[in-house]
């Protein structure tokens, strides 16, 4: 699309559009939480009737049932709400807000129970109803999300439906190349028009700023995003005045380096504001959650396998010489060294600058460490890694050294994985990405699913990587 054709489209949406943005936008706001309401509330209320239905043979039991659809679905809207969630552009476009859901819907139930605790009501509440409500109501909101984010997208695409109004300030080269590489109309934005300035080099006049700004305010614009490289702060400052004139919400477009984050905020200590990047992917209470679970389930693991682990010691023994556990040095949280423990499965023992990965048929391989192998029984010694805290349940899997080095060369952000501890298993292990990484392809996409997993934590999700890491297929792929 060129400068020309985004300015003609630009002028169609803004005739077909001007005037009843703003009441559209407020009704499209009421309806978005109404969905919400609506679902939340008939998936409490089917569950809570059908588990009366089940548990004393009767459709109504009390006005309980009643009253937990409307106490989760209004508690949960009213979050939703505060936090600014149903606003169009959280709909229109690809968003992950998965946390986001997440973290409302939790603290939904956490009111319920200190409220139902507070007024001394919690005996009217089903334990079962409610605890079912958490699990089942939480899809249903992302299928109703999903199914209205689908709608008001194709509606904003075509104009039906208005996000926000933009215009796109800076010289033809960059905002072309702004538009090209981001596509805002694809992101709840519609691009009212453009406001060029003088090609680089040259001077930016006050009369040009004057025009950009008079042409703004007949736009009936919400916002002006400002194409312009930051190091021209003198021409920022200018287009900055000329804006504060207009009722807009004014925006300085993204530096490249931006492609590279995903959550970026201002972030501000005492006086001191600064444009945050990135963080910890773990929070101090998130580090906090997640070592108890690591502790309580590592624990109670180590002592129901304890008899499989000597099984396993005594077959080793038997089979080959050798010692039974395979000690080797891997890169931990922040990259610090540990020695990783597994049960020996090969003839050999690398620790090297040089570590040769197992493939497919290894004569290396025993014969009781092919079993031990492909039912994943060899990393069960790992869990002493895990109380030690030198490792996590879940996490990304740890490599030996010497491959740390040849990765972290040939990958983009492999070294990332060291943000997090390592763990016995994780979203790439429960999606099959697992083996030999004989190729750049194979470990980028192993890195991709570690980054995801990274960028998404939460208590929940590793408790579905560890539910599958047993039960699913794809965690036994590629073991060998």
């Amino acid at each position: 699309m060129t400068l020309k054709e985004l300015d003609l489209a630009a002028g169609a949406i803004t005739r077909r559009n001007r005037g009843g943005y703003a009441w559209t936008r407020f009704a499209l706001k009421l309806a978005t939480g109404a969905i919400d309401w609506m679902v939340i509330a008939g998936a409490s209320f089917l569950i809570s009737v059908l588990y009366a239905r089940a548990s004393s043979g009767e459709w109504w039991t009390s006005q309980s049932q009643v009253a937990l659809a409307a106490v989760l679905a209004s508690t949960f809207v009213l979050l939703n709400a505060v936090r600014g969630q149903y606003q169009i552009g959280h709909y229109v476009g690809v968003r992950r807000d998965f946390g986001t859901t997440l973290t409302l819907w939790s603290a939904t139930f956490v009111i319920l129970i200190a409220f139902a605790f507070a007024t001394k009501t919690t005996e009217n509440f089903s334990r079962v109803a409610v605890t079912l409500s958490f699990v089942l109501g939480l899809p249903a909101i992302f299928i109703a999300r999903g199914a209205a984010r689908r709608m008001m997208t194709l509606g904003s695409k075509i104009g039906i439906i208005p996000a926000r109004r933009v215009m796109l300030v800076g010289r033809e080269e960059d905002v072309t190349a702004f538009a090209m590489r981001y596509q805002p109309w694809n992101a709840g934005m519609h691009i009212a028009g453009t406001g060029l300035l003088a090609p680089a080099g040259g001077p930016v006049s006050r009369d040009d700023i004057a025009r950009i700004a008079s042409q703004a305010r007949d736009m009936q614009l919400d916002d002006v995003l400002i194409i312009v490289p930051w190091s021209e702060t003198e021409t920022i400052d200018r287009l900055v005045d000329g804006f504060m004139r207009i009722p807009v919400t004014i925006h300085l477009g993204p530096e490249r380096i931006f492609d590279r984050f995903q959550d970026i905020h201002i972030a501000k200590a005492g006086g001191i504001a600064s444009l945050q990047l990135g963080r910890s992917p773990l929070t101090a209470g998130e580090v906090t959650l997640k070592r108890a679970l690591d502790l309580a389930l590592g624990s109670f693991a180590l002592f129901m396998f304890t008899p499989v682990l000597m099984l396993i010691a005594l077959a080793i023994k038997l089979d080959s010489p050798g010692p039974v556990l395979f000690r080797q040095r891997r890169l931990g949280f922040n990259q610090r060294e540990f020695q990783i423990v597994k049960f020996r499965t090969m003839t050999v023992m690398d620790d090297g600058d040089v570590v040769r990965q197992a493939t497919r048929n290894d004569q290396r391989v025993t014969r009781v460490g092919r079993v031990l192998r492909r039912w994943n029984l060899d990393e069960l010694p790992q869990l002493l890694n895990v109380l030690a805290g030198q490792m996590s349940l879940v996490g990304p899997r740890p490599h030996a050294i010497a491959h740390d080095r040849e990765f972290d060369e040939r990958i983009a952000l492999y070294a990332r994985r060291h943000n997090v501890k390592p763990g016995i298993t994780g979203w790439a292990q429960v999606h099959g990405l697992r083996g030999e990484t004989d190729t750049d392809a194979k470990m980028k996409a192993r890195v991709e699913h570690d980054l995801f997993y990274i960028d998404n934590w939460s208590i929940l999700l590793d408790i579905e990587i560890l539910f599958r890491t047993v039960f699913s297929r794809k965690a036994y792929d590629n073991a060998f």
